[in-house]
Formats: C-alpha cells, sequence, structure tokens
C-alpha cells in the first residue's frame, strides 16, 4: 500500500530544501492573495494570470487586461483593483481573465513550477483542496505564502488545517514544520480572529480598514473549487 505524505514548507524562502517533482503543491496566502483567487475563480472569474511584478502587471493592463496588484496591504497607484477577495467576486469580473500580482502570494506561486501541480488553496476552499489532493495525489506539499520570505501565522494555520485534515484520512507525516503548523491550528481553530489580534501581518493591515476582508478570508469552505495553475501560466478551476 502507497503511504500518502504530507509537508509543510512556512516559506517560499525554503523550497530548495524540498523535492518538488513528484508532488503537488498548495500555495497559501490566506491574507489575501490566495483567498481572492479562490474567490474570484469560484464567483465565475474564468482565468487569473499571475505575475511576479508590478512592471508586468502594467504591461498586461496597457493591453487591455483587467489587472490587479497589490504591495504592502493597499492597491498600487494607478490599479482599480489589489487583492481583496470581496472585490474579486463582484458580478463584472464573472468571465473575465484578471492579471494579478502581489507582495508575497503569487511570488510564491511562480517559485514553485517544478511541482507535480500547482494549487491554491485558502481557508474558502479548505474541504474541496483536501478531498482532491486525497483523490488525486500520494504526495502534497503546503507552501506559507508568509511575508517577505518569512514566516507568518496564517498561512500556517491554514496548513495545520488541511495537513490535519489528510492525517485524519490515513495520509502520515515526518515534517516537524506540518506538525507545528497542525498543533498552531488546534490552538487557534476556535476563534481565529482572535488568535491573530497580535499578528503582524494584522498589525500590517489595520491603518487599511480592512476588516471586512480579513472576516471574509476566515471563512472556512465558502467554495467548493480547486484552482490550479495550468501551463499556459493561468489559474483557472478543476
Amino acid at each position: 500500500m502507497i503511504s500518502k505524505n504530507v509537508e509543510v514548507c512556512f516559506s517560499p524562502f525554503h523550497i530548495p530544501l524540498y523535492e518538488l517533482t513528484k508532488k503537488a503543491v498548495v500555495v497559501i496566502d490566506v491574507y489575501r492573495a490566495t483567498s481572492a483567487i479562490v474567490a474570484g475563480i469560484g464567483s465565475g472569474v474564468s482565468k487569473i494570470i499571475p505575475v511576479s511584478t508590478v512592471d508586468e502587471a502594467k504591461a498586461y493592463r496597457d493591453k487591455g487586461f483587467i489587472a490587479a496588484a497589490e504591495r504592502k496591504g493597499a492597491i498600487v497607484a494607478g490599479f482599480e483593483l489589489g487583492n481583496s477577495p470581496i472585490s474579486f467576486t463582484e458580478d463584472r469580473f464573472k468571465g473575465e481573465t484578471i492579471v494579478l500580482s502581489t507582495s508575497n502570494g503569487t511570488k510564491a506561486l511562480l517559485k514553485a513550477t517544478a511541482a507535480k501541480e500547482i494549487l491554491v488553496g485558502a481557508f474558502l476552499n479548505q474541504t474541496a483542496i483536501v478531498n482532491y489532493i486525497n483523490q488525486n495525489h500520494d504526495a502534497v506539499m503546503f507552501l506559507c505564502a508568509g511575508w517577505r520570505d518569512r514566516f507568518n501565522l496564517e498561512d500556517t494555520i491554514v496548513a495545520g488545517a488541511m495537513a490535519k485534515a489528510l492525517l485524519e484520512m490515513g495520509w502520515h507525516t515526518d515534517c516537524d514544520s506540518c506538525l507545528a503548523s497542525m498543533r498552531l491550528h488546534d490552538m487557534a481553530q476556535a476563534d481565529v480572529k482572535h488568535f491573530m489580534a497580535d499578528a503582524s501581518h494584522t498589525n500590517r493591515l489595520a491603518h487599511l480598514n480592512l476588516d471586512e476582508d480579513i472576516a471574509y478570508c476566515n471563512q472556512v469552505d465558502v467554495f467548493d473549487v480547486v484552482p490550479y495553475y495550468n501551463k499556459k501560466g493561468e489559474i483557472i478551476a478543476k
């Protein structure tokens, strides 16, 4: 019987320490890039094209694409959209393609292109991701986008929730960062907002009045959708 294995990577900085080619990678940037992607795809956005730099996003915008760019939690000047998941659910974006560049999430995704498959996860599609992984893969790494290549609490908690669900399905782990993420989730799950109250990213976003976005991101299983990054460089729904 094949042993199914779960790993958690706390930061894109640590990607070189992992072998990716035979496993799925689930990218998590819950506040807010991957939540925006999940919300957009789940609400009918046709495609999301992740790019690393603001200049790349501008180039797409100048060609007529809908482009979104965020840095330090705020919408980049000259763009209509940042990475608010609520904005990505607007009816006007149904059937459209959105180009997206963010501080951490899109960069993390583009660093994981050696993976067998790249998926996009958040609280919003937690169960959909877990079920898809369980049915289609034997190895997975949950990649926390973190903050500027540093560890953060929120992405780790989401990774822990998904890892724990897989272990309950018979998967196993020999990864200490996976164990740590599950234990953090155990501590946080009763009240994520309270647990995150003094976290660094919560403080960074506080002056931007993003309480509504954060509350939205903390919802579990709003969407039954599995966004994945295809060979064309697009994120679409499975």
